[in-house]
């Protein structure tokens, strides 16, 4: 069976892992949708897949039942209302994060999944795409470290990083209105929520609490260009620092580290660069009771989007566990609501 899947909502550059990784698992794309054609994502993504039909409407590849799957990257509003409407209509749903902005969206998907027997899987990309996370959970579960009980998560972005404006000009106006990209946390933290939840073995957690500030743009007031967080569970803590200050000299769009603290030891993960030090990405540090070691990560395998495309075909959940997609959403979200907001400049 070749899964076919349509491309709805192509406003976030993630949009391109996220075609390539199906379409590299052996997927079959077979239309593209958008709100906005003029987006800059959305042309690239056209110029990329010229032979890929265009809808108008969305509806029309939404209501197709040879359709499996529905991918989005679309405004994060939009991403949960096309969700639910893919749900409704049978269809598995994979979204860029965060999959939702409001608790009564993922309270929909809830239901809806728990009724159509589908999942509705969110890309935790700093995880799924990076080698070093997946050799850091694979130590983590060898008992490496002993037992994880703290984890320190970094993720900080560029706001003009060149890569995700696809040619633009600058971020589209959107991107600063916290009633359609719903706040830091709950955006870029999802990673770290992830990371946290995965490596602590936690189903569930709770946030003891939460910052979020708007340093460095008075042009856009509702905007939230720094966030931190202390997470907990029954069995760990953890800590996550977000923000969109990375500096135009770093050779990336953003230095993510990883602290992983166990009882028997700990693992720093650089995932994207190493500054001023070793090339590449996907630097892992492990510092244990016999020593130090630096482990290469290149024979790392992503299976990702294989996982997913396996999922469809078979009514699994091996890519990513649907409670688990569920707890690390109601913890974006909570995380946003109990914020204490701050106006630094």
């Amino acid at each position: 069976m070749t899964v076919r899947f349509a491309a709805i909502g192509l406003d976030h550059a993630h949009i391109f892992g996220m075609i390539a990784g199906l379409l590299d698992a052996g997927a079959e794309l077979v239309g593209l949708a958008s709100d906005d054609p003029e987006a800059a994502v959305c042309q690239q993504v056209r110029a990329l897949q010229p032979n890929v039909p265009w809808f108008d409407d969305a509806s029309a590849l939404i209501a197709d039942p040879s359709i499996d799957l529905i991918a989005t990257a679309a405004i994060p509003i939009r991403r949960g209302e096309i969700a639910i409407a893919a749900l409704e209509a049978g269809k598995n749903v994979l979204t860029d994060k965060p999959g939702v902005v409001t608790y009564d969206q993922l309270e929909t998907i809830k239901a809806l999944v728990a009724e159509k027997g589908r999942f509705w899987d969110v890309v935790f990309s700093e995880r799924f795409s990076v080698k070093s996370a997946i050799k850091a959970g694979e130590l983590v579960q060898a008992g490496r470290i002993g037992r994880v009980v703290q984890t320190l998560g970094l993720g900080p972005h560029r706001e003009r990083d060149a890569a995700h404006l696809s040619g633009g000009s600058g971020r589209p106006d959107w991107f600063y209105d916290i009633s359609t990209f719903g706040g830091i946390l709950n955006d870029i933290a999802s990673h770290q929520i992830d990371q946290f939840l995965w490596l602590t073995g936690s189903a569930t957690g709770d946030i003891v609490t939460s910052t979020v500030a708007n340093v460095n743009h008075p042009e856009h007031p509702d905007f939230q260009d720094f966030g931190d967080m202390v997470l907990s569970s029954d069995t760990a803590q953890g800590y996550v620092r977000v923000d969109w200050f990375t500096p135009q000299g770093l050779p990336t769009w953003g230095d993510g580290r990883l602290i992983i603290t166990g009882t028997e030891g700990y693992i720093e993960l650089r995932k994207y660069v190493d500054i001023e030090g070793r090339p590449g990405t996907d630097h892992l540090f492990v510092v244990d009771q016999k020593g130090m070691e630096y482990v290469d990560c290149s024979d790392v395998k992503l299976t990702f989007f294989a996982d997913v495309v396996h999922d469809v075909v078979n009514g699994t959940h091996t890519a990513i566990g649907q409670e688990h997609t569920f707890e690390v959403s109601r913890l974006g979200l909570l995380a946003q609501e109990k914020a204490t907001v701050r106006t630094l400049y």
